[in-house]
């Protein structure tokens, strides 16, 4: 798929994720990390407007000039922004606008695209911008879902569940890797996030990494043994964070008559069992590991051993802080602040879930997030 294929696909992808919803679904925002729909459509857009079009394209005239504060997210070089908690503030523009907006810069960009001499630099920022827009098609998922849970009717948007149609049947194995020294992280023959880069070795005892996910019927009987009033299983951080939100089960469980049920994008539904848990913290993983008397892989455990085994159901929690790796250099301008600024308070995370984008995630990709985050489709994996 060439460039501007690719440019193409991606964007149609994210407006196709939106077409179930109803006008009202588009700008609440449900918790200070959940941005509204019409947030990312307009946020994926201020992306190839400002990164590219504006200091590449002679004479660009921006769509609208107040479109810079409002959907800029993170980025200190691009200007003043709208704090990050006040966006579902923004019933102006209109959804039809930020689509007209969409539109706009489109048109722009395959324009550019269709040069006959492209600049390097600007294909690498559409590669760049392809990859971020694919990243907030993950978090469009999993924002709306944490939305349209807080509806106590229970409302029904996709016809995939993303989720609790998933199995984990095969019996639990631990798998043998011998100690030694491997190399971990991306040669940047093709694309990767500057997290990646740093390509280095890394010298790894004697271990052993499960073959599955654990399921939800496992998870069950951690809290059937009371393992979320049993301090001795929890971080001291987890055990106070489970204690002052009253976490007693995974997000998104609700148990009635001794069954469980799940919300989902494809409505309430009884939980699968044989699905692996997902929608649970660091602090939640953790603690599981401890009570089974194991651990959670490093993410360079689990960066050597990944093709022995099937992954991309669930993002998997590691036991690896987000920092950089040997000879990581931040680039310069806005494009640096993407990954670096963030390598402080975060937990990694492997793989990728169901809901990520197509061709998105590969063995050297770092996710990162913090330890209390539960609304990602995330998963456990154990490691000895």
């Amino acid at each position: 798929m060439n460039i501007i294929e690719a440019f193409k696909v991606t964007r149609n992808l994210t407006n196709s994720l939106c077409k179930p919803l109803k006008i009202e679904d588009y700008t609440p925002q449900s918790a200070d990390f959940a941005s509204p729909p019409k947030w990312h459509l307009a946020h994926t857009t201020w992306f190839f407007e400002q990164m590219i079009l504006k200091p590449f394209v002679k004479d660009y005239e921006v769509f609208d000039s107040e479109f810079s504060f409002l959907f800029n997210s993170y980025y200190n070089t691009m200007g003043k922004r709208i704090a990050s908690h006040e966006r579902g503030l923004i019933t102006r523009p209109s959804v039809d606008g930020v689509y007209e907006y969409r539109a706009y810069v489109d048109k722009h960009i395959e324009k550019l695209l269709s040069a006959s001499q492209l600049d390097k630099a600007v294909s690498d920022l559409v590669v760049l911008g392809v990859n971020h827009e694919q990243q907030h098609q993950e978090l469009l998922i999993t924002d709306i879902k944490y939305t349209l849970s807080r509806n106590p009717i229970h409302p029904k948007l996709y016809e995939i569940a993303y989720a609790n149609t998933l199995q984990e049947t095969e019996a639990l194995e631990f798998i043998d890797v011998g100690e030694g020294v491997y190399t971990i992280g991306s040669h940047k023959n093709e694309f990767c996030y500057d997290n990646e880069l740093g390509h280095h070795r890394v010298f790894l005892e004697n271990y052993a990494i499960a073959n599955r996910l654990v399921t939800n019927r496992e998870y069950i009987a951690f809290i059937e043994a009371k393992g979320y009033t049993t301090s001795k299983y929890w971080l001291d951080d987890g055990w106070c964070f489970v204690n002052s939100n009253n976490i007693k089960y995974p997000l998104y469980w609700e148990q009635e008559d001794h069954t469980w049920y799940v919300y989902t994008l494809a409505g309430r539904v009884l939980l699968n069992l044989d699905a692996p848990v997902m929608h649970i913290s660091f602090y939640e993983a953790h603690a599981y590991a401890n009570f089974k008397n194991k651990r959670l892989a490093t993410e360079f455990e689990w960066e050597v051993a990944n093709a022995q085994f099937h992954w991309g159901k669930t993002w998997e929690w590691t036991n690896s802080a987000y920092l950089p790796y040997p000879n990581y250099k931040q680039d310069e301008g806005a494009v640096g602040e993407y990954n670096g600024k963030f390598m402080i308070n975060l937990m990694v995370l492997k793989g990728s879930s169901v809901s990520t984008s197509p061709n998105h995630s590969r063995p050297t990709y770092r996710n990162f997030f913090s330890p209390e985050t539960r609304w990602q489709f995330s998963g456990i994996r154990l490691a000895k």
